[in-house]
């Protein structure tokens, strides 16, 4: 059983930054991509950013110049850094792997940014 697990979620004023790690159970560079999603209150769960094997990334355009996505092979690791964050960042993180074709989500962590 594939596992993903988020962390780094917490609360930062507006302006500050987070930095998301999503560790998998799975060798990491056995996963096609890798993706960050976002849901807040009320809303659908949103794409942020995507992140290819080969390290091709795609970014929503609300997170364009202010997040990146990343990943570590060595630590079977992704990462969401985010800069610059606004209060409408507020939203459950999700983790997505898509591992031999099959998706795999891990069980979220909370951003709050505080105005």
């Amino acid at each position: 059983q594939v596992q993903l697990v988020e962390s780094g979620g917490g609360l930062v004023q507006a302006g500050g930054s987070l930095r998301l790690a999503c560790t998998t159970s799975a060798i990491l560079s056995d996963f096609n991509a890798m993706y960050w999603y976002r849901q807040a209150p009320g809303k659908q769960r949103d794409l942020v950013a995507g992140i290819t094997r080969g390290g091709t990334t795609n970014y929503a355009d609300s997170a364009k110049g202010r997040f990146t996505i990343s990943r570590d092979n060595r630590k079977n690791t992704a990462y969401l850094q985010m800069n610059s964050l606004k209060p409408e960042d507020t939203a459950i993180y999700y983790c997505k792997g898509n591992f031999f074709g099959t998706e795999y989500w891990g069980q979220g962590t909370q951003v709050t940014v505080s105005s």
